[in-house]
């Protein structure tokens, strides 16, 4: 892009919403090229991002501070629009790569994805842990010195 030219406010905000979205400056360089035709560099893109130094100095505005700090709190607030965030579309696509590797011969990969989904099933992927007592009885806890169980 010539030093001369500007961006046009489409195209700032569109940087700013994906560098939010933690998309890289080369990425998003890439994506502006194939959205507008616009041909930028990733320092350029650097610098709409107010987390990093270029972009610190160079986003003077507040609209686009405040835009991209709107933008990623929504990004983060809502994983839901993000397919691989759900578990079911992970095994989807876990069980098509296994077909995939399997059908090409390649049985070690195959082996390594239905390992994958088993542990996918299995909750190996969450931070939700069951307590329970001993050999799995309720847990019994004490209340006010009397017995009570969970």
């Amino acid at each position: 892009m010539p030093a001369n030219q500007k961006l046009t406010v489409e195209v700032q905000t569109f940087i700013v919403q994906q560098l939010a979205c933690f998309d890289t400056p080369t990425t998003v360089a890439r994506a502006v090229k194939e959205e507008f035709g616009v041909e930028v560099t990733r320092q350029l893109v650097e610098g709409y991002d107010p987390t990093k130094y270029r972009g610190e100095r160079r986003i003077r505005g507040r609209k686009w501070v405040h835009l991209f700090e709107e933008t990623r709190k929504a990004f983060l607030k809502d994983t839901s629009k993000i397919g691989i965030s759900h578990r079911a579309v992970r095994l989807r696509s876990i069980d098509r790569m296994a077909a995939r590797a399997e059908g090409q011969g390649n049985l070690k990969l195959a082996a390594d994805l239905h390992r994958q989904a088993a542990e996918e099933v299995g909750g190996v992927y969450t931070n939700r842990r069951e307590v329970t007592g001993k050999e799995g009885a309720p847990l019994q806890v004490v209340i006010n010195g009397g017995d009570a169980a969970l």
